[in-house]
C-alpha cells in the first residue's frame, strides 16, 4: 500500500507472458492455494487471463468481509469457506443483517458480493473480463444476470446454469376498492397494436398496459384511460425506436412477457413471473428488480417512492415519452434536486431543490400526500404537497410528474366515470417556466412570455422546428483575430435579461463605461449592466432568461462595416504604436543580452553535471548517453526521419548496431530549469504502455539535449491516413482511434503524475509492425506551461480554444485534440484543407457538424461503404470532444466507453458554431 492507500500489485515472479496474438497457454500450476482457479488443477487444460479474474474475486470477497478466504476459528461450520458463506448469505438475503462493524451502503455491499461471486465461477468463460469488472465496480455497467456454478458449493451443483434474471412484474396502481376479482391474463395471450386486443385493462378500468401510438409507430407502456387523451405514466424501454404495427406482445407458456418484432426477433419485457397458468393485472404497481423498488420513468403514482440514487427523467413532450431534457434526482445527501440532462450536474446547474438533508426517499400516498421520509429520524416526514382538492367520494388517482418542461408537478385525476375525468394541478415546484435551467439551450434565452425561446442578436436557431435546441452565430466571427485593422462593432441592447453564470470580468462602472469596456475588449461578446455593476461574458451562454422584474441591460457585440476614414486613422495609430514598441524592444534586447551572458555562464556548469545528477536518482531507469554516443549512433546525424514540434528526429543504432532507435534533438526546449526538466523526464521515463512510444534514454551535454525513443518503421498515422494507397479500412481505423484513447487514458489517470500531452495530432501518432497506434512527442509537453503555445503553433487546428484565451489548461485540452484527430480518422483528411469543393468543407469539425445536422454523414467517407449507425456514433463522439467549454467535453474514460458502445453518447450541444475556427 502506498502513502495514500493506493494499492499496488507486486510479485510478478510467477507471471506468465502471452504474445499479442495468444489468449491461452499450457503451463505448470503456479499461485497461492485458495486463490488458484480450478483450471490449474486439471491436466492439459489451458489457462488464460481468467485465472487472474478468479483470484481477484476471492480477494474482493476478503476485502468486503475483512477476513481470510479460509478460517477455522469461526462460530459456524458454513463460515469456514468465505466464498460458500458469501453465496449462501446472498441467496438467502441475509447480507442486510450482516454486522461488519461499520455503516455500510447495503446496495453497494450486495453489488460487490455479486461481482466477487461472478468472478469465481468454475467455468472460465462464465467469468467477466477485468474491464467489465471495473465498469461494474464503478457503476458504469449494470449486470443483468449471474451464472452460479461454483465448484466449491456442493449445494449448488444442481444449479449449474442457474440464471438470476431481471424480474419486472407489472401491476396497476390506484386507490383499491373492496373487490376480490382481478383481470386474469392467461399464458399464451397476445396483444396487437392495431387490433381490439391492443391492451390489457385493470379491473377498475382506469389503467391499461399495452401498445399506444408514438411517432410513426407504437410504444409499450401503462396509461390512465381517459377522454379526450390517455395519460401515459410508464414506458417500456422508452428510448428505443417505435415498433411497427406488425409487432406483438406475447405472454409465453414459460411465463415470459416478450416483445416480438415483425422480423421475428424477441425482446423480453419481463422475465420469469413464477406463474403456473395465468397472471393477474391488479390495481397496484410494483416494479421489482432483484427484489428492489421500482424505477419509474417521469411519474410516480400513489404508493410509489423515489429512493436514494434514483431519478425521474422528463419526457420529450406530451406525445413523445422518450427521455427528455430534465431529470429529478433523489441524491445520496438526502436532497431532492432537478437538473438539465445536458449539464455537469453541478450545484450551479440545479434549478430546484427541496434544500433538505437526511431524507432517504420521496413518497406519494393514495391520498395525495407528497412527502420526504427520513432515514435518521424514523417515521418523521417532510411534506412537500398535500392535496386539498375534494372529488366528493369519486375515485381519485394522484400522480407526481416531471413535466416535459422540467417542472415537478402533483396532479389529481377525479373520475366521473371509467373514461371521463377532470385533472387538477395540486402543486408545482416552480411557477415560472423560465426558472428552469436549460429550458432554452445554448445562446438562446427564455423570453418570459409563455414558453418561448429567443436567440441572442446575431444568432439563429440550430433547428427552426425546435426552438429549444439552442442557437448558433449567423456569421463566422472572431473578435480576437490576428488582424483588427478596420474592424468596427456596435452593441445591440436588450432589457431585463439575466445570465445565471459567472462572468470572466466584473467591475463597478457606469453604463456608458460598461459599453466602452466591452467594445475595447476582444474577449467580450456581451456586457451585462445591472445595479452599477458591469459583467462581461463570452459565448456560449446558457441559462439566459428575461423577466420584467429584473432591472438589467445586456449589450451584445456585433461587427459592422467600417468607414474608410476610420481605417486610415487606425493605420496611423498602429504605425505609431509599433514604432514605440520596437524602440522599447531594442533597448530591452541590449539589457537581455548582457543578462543572458552572465546567466549562461552560471548555468553551464549545471548542464555539465545534469546527467550525473539524474543518474543518481533512485527511481530513474533511463539510460544516459554521451553526445559522442549519440553522434556515433546517428552516423553524424545523417538520416533525418522528420521534424517534430521541438526539433528534428534522426534514425540511429545502439548496442553495437543491434537495436534501431529514433533520436530526437531538442532545439526549442522551454527554459523551465534543470530541476523541473529532470523531474519531468523522470516521470516520462516511468511510463510504459502499449499505446505509448517508449522513451529509452537521454543525452544532456551542455546546451545539447537529445531523447532516445524506440523506432517504429511504419511511420506516422498522418502518412497512412492521408495516403490513399495505405489508407486502412473502417474497422482498422476505429481500432486505431481506440488505441489512441487508451494511450491518453494512461497519461491522464494511470501514471504516478497526471500528464497532459497538449499536442495530440496524427503526426504524433506512430504505427508499429502490428498496426498498433502509439502516442509520441510527449516527453517535453507534459505540463501546463503557457509557453508551450509557441511550440504548438504548427498544430493550431488541433489546439483547444483555451490556448487562445489565456485560460487554465487541463486534461480536457487533450480531449479536444483527440476529437479533431477522431474526425480526421473518420474522414481520412486533415482538419484544415484548402482544396475542397465548397467553403463549408475547409474546417473538418464544422463540416462534420453540418453533415450530422443535415443527415448527410456519408459525405465524410465519400465512396467508402460504412454502416451509417457506426459512422454517426463516431462523429457524435468527435463533436462531443470539440466543444468550446472544457466542462462539456467528456472525460477520456467516458470517451473509451462510448467508442466501445458501453455508454450512451449525448447530443453535442450547439453543434454548428461552438467549434472555434483554427
Amino acid at each position: 500500500m502506498g502513502d495514500f492507500w493506493t494499492a499496488k500489485i507486486s510479485d510478478f515472479g510467477l507471471a506468465k507472458l502471452l504474445v499479442p496474438d495468444q489468449t491461452r497457454t499450457l503451463t505448470i500450476a503456479r499461485g497461492t492455494p485458495g486463490y488458484m482457479a480450478p483450471e490449474w488443477t486439471k491436466i492439459n487444460t489451458p489457462t488464460s487471463v481468467k485465472v487472474d479474474v478468479y483470484s481477484y474475486g476471492v480477494v474482493l470477497l476478503e476485502i468486503v468481509f475483512c477476513r481470510r478466504n479460509m478460517e477455522i476459528n469461526v462460530s459456524k461450520p458454513e463460515e469456514i469457506l468465505l466464498s460458500k458463506w458469501a453465496y449462501e448469505l446472498l441467496v438467502e438475503r441475509e447480507l442486510e443483517r450482516l454486522d461488519l462493524g461499520e455503516d455500510v451502503d447495503r446496495q453497494k455491499l450486495e453489488k460487490m458480493v455479486m461481482i466477487g461471486i461472478w468472478c469465481i465461477q468454475d467455468e472460465p468463460d462464465l467469468r467477466p473480463s477485468m474491464k467489465n469488472v471495473v465498469m461494474m465496480s464503478q457503476t458504469i455497467a449494470i449486470f443483468l444476470y449471474l451464472f452460479f456454478s461454483l465448484h466449491l458449493l456442493p449445494s449448488c451443483m444442481a444449479l449449474e446454469s442457474c440464471l438470476l434474471l431481471l424480474i419486472l412484474f407489472l401491476l396497476f396502481v390506484e386507490t383499491r376498492t373492496k373487490q376480490n376479482q382481478c383481470g386474469e391474463i392467461h399464458l399464451g395471450s397476445q396483444l396487437f397494436p392495431t387490433s381490439n386486443l391492443q391492451s390489457w385493462t385493470s379491473p377498475s378500468g382506469h389503467f391499461a398496459f399495452g401498445f399506444y401510438p408514438q411517432g410513426n409507430g407504437f410504444a409499450i407502456g401503462i396509461w390512465l384511460i381517459g377522454q379526450p387523451d390517455n395519460t401515459v405514466v410508464w414506458t417500456v424501454n422508452r428510448d428505443d425506436p417505435p415498433v411497427s404495427s406488425n409487432a406483438t406482445i406475447h405472454f409465453s407458456e414459460k411465463g415470459e412477457l416478450l416483445l416480438r418484432t415483425e422480423k421475428g426477433y424477441e425482446k423480453p419485457i419481463a422475465g420469469d413471473l413464477n406463474v403456473s397458468d395465468s397472471a393477474s393485472m391488479l390495481d397496484s404497481v410494483i416494479v421489482i428488480i432483484w427484489q428492489s423498488f421500482d424505477f419509474p420513468t417521469d411519474t410516480i403514482l400513489g404508493g410509489q417512492s423515489l429512493t436514494i440514487s434514483h431519478e425521474l427523467v422528463s419526457s420529450v413532450s406530451s406525445s413523445n415519452h422518450s427521455s427528455g431534457r430534465f431529470f429529478l434526482a433523489m441524491q445520496r445527501d438526502g436532497n431532492l434536486v432537478a437538473y438539465p440532462r445536458k449539464s455537469a450536474n453541478l450545484p450551479s446547474d440545479a434549478y430546484w431543490s427541496n434544500q433538505t438533508f437526511t431524507w432517504s426517499n420521496l413518497s406519494l400516498n393514495h391520498q395525495g400526500l407528497l412527502s420526504m421520509k427520513s432515514y435518521i429520524s424514523g417515521p418523521d416526514v417532510l411534506v412537500l404537497a398535500n392535496s386539498s382538492h375534494s372529488c366528493e367520494n369519486r375515485t381519485t388517482i394522484f400522480r407526481a410528474t416531471l413535466d416535459a418542461g422540467g417542472i415537478f408537478t402533483l396532479y389529481s385525476h377525479c373520475f366521473e366515470s371509467k373514461t371521463s375525468w377532470s385533472v387538477h394541478t395540486e402543486w408545482s415546484a416552480l411557477n415560472n417556466q423560465c426558472d428552469v435551467h436549460g429550458f432554452c439551450d445554448f445562446n438562446s434565452y427564455c423570453s418570459g412570455t409563455g414558453t418561448n425561446c429567443e436567440c441572442y442578436p446575431g444568432f439563429v436557431f440550430n433547428d427552426p422546428n425546435d426552438k429549444f435546441s439552442g442557437c448558433y452565430r449567423n456569421a463566422s466571427e472572431s473578435f480576437c483575430a490576428d488582424s483588427e485593422e478596420g474592424r468596427q462593432y456596435n452593441l445591440t441592447r436588450i432589457e431585463n435579461l439575466l445570465f445565471e453564470r459567472d462572468p470572466y470580468s466584473a467591475q463597478e462602472l457606469e453604463e456608458e463605461k460598461c459599453r466602452s469596456s466591452c467594445l475595447d475588449d476582444c474577449q467580450c461578446d456581451v456586457a451585462l449592466y445591472m445595479g452599477e455593476k458591469c459583467e462581461k461574458h463570452t459565448f456560449p451562454i446558457r441559462y439566459g432568461r428575461k423577466n420584467k422584474n429584473i432591472s438589467s441591460t445586456a449589450f451584445f457585440k456585433e461587427e459592422t462595416v467600417p468607414d474608410q476614414k476610420i481605417i486610415i486613422e487606425s493605420k496611423k495609430s498602429l504605425i505609431m504604436f509599433l514604432a514605440i514598441i520596437f524602440s522599447s524592444i531594442a533597448i530591452l534586447c541590449f539589457g537581455i543580452a548582457i543578462s543572458t551572458f552572465f546567466v549562461y555562464r552560471d548555468r553551464a556548469f549545471l548542464y555539465e553535471k545534469l546527467s550525473e545528477i539524474i543518474s543518481l536518482t533512485g527511481d530513474f531507469t533511463l539510460r544516459s548517453f554521451s553526445y559522442d554516443e549519440i553522434e556515433k549512433a546517428t552516423n553524424g546525424f545523417r538520416e533525418e526521419l522528420g521534424r517534430g514540434s521541438v526539433g528534428a528526429v534522426y534514425k540511429g543504432k545502439i548496442n553495437g548496431g543491434d537495436k534501431t532507435v529514433a533520436i530526437k534533438r531538442l532545439e526549442k526546449v522551454l527554459d523551465q530549469g534543470e530541476k523541473n526538466f529532470q523531474a519531468e523526464i523522470t516521470i516520462i521515463g516511468q511510463t510504459y504502455h502499449r499505446n505509448l512510444v517508449r522513451l529509452l534514454g537521454f543525452c544532456f551535454d551542455r546546451s545539447r539535449r537529445f531523447l532516445v525513443y524506440e523506432y517504429l518503421k511504419n511511420g506516422t498515422l498522418a502518412e497512412i491516413l492521408f495516403t490513399a494507397e495505405r489508407r486502412p479500412v473502417w474497422k482498422e481505423r476505429m481500432r486505431i482511434a481506440l488505441d489512441i484513447a487508451r494511450g491518453i487514458l494512461y497519461l491522464h489517470e494511470e501514471c504516478e503524475a497526471c500528464i497532459i500531452h497538449c499536442n495530440i495530432t496524427p503526426q504524433n501518432i506512430l504505427m508499429d509492425d502490428s498496426g498498433i497506434a502509439k502516442i509520441s512527442d510527449f516527453a517535453v509537453i507534459s505540463g501546463q506551461d503557457k509557453k508551450l503555445h509557441g511550440l504548438l503553433s504548427h498544430s493550431r487546428g488541433h489546439l483547444a480554444p483555451e490556448w487562445q484565451s489565456n485560460a487554465v489548461i487541463s486534461v480536457k485540452a487533450d480531449i479536444y485534440s483527440f476529437g479533431v484527430v477522431l474526425l480526421e480518422i473518420i474522414s481520412c483528411r486533415s482538419s484544415i484543407q484548402a482544396d475542397v469543393s465548397t467553403e463549408d468543407e475547409m474546417i473538418l469539425s464544422r463540416w462534420a457538424s453540418q453533415c450530422l445536422v443535415a443527415g448527410q454523414l456519408d459525405m465524410l467517407v465519400k465512396d467508402e461503404h460504412v454502416e451509417y449507425e457506426s459512422l454517426e456514433r463516431m462523429v457524435r463522439i468527435g463533436l462531443c470532444c470539440v466543444q468550446n467549454d472544457p466542462s462539456l467535453r467528456p472525460a477520456i474514460k467516458n470517451v473509451i466507453l462510448m467508442l466501445e458502445g458501453s455508454e450512451d453518447i449525448p447530443n453535442p450541444p450547439s453543434l454548428a458554431l461552438e467549434i472555434i475556427s483554427p
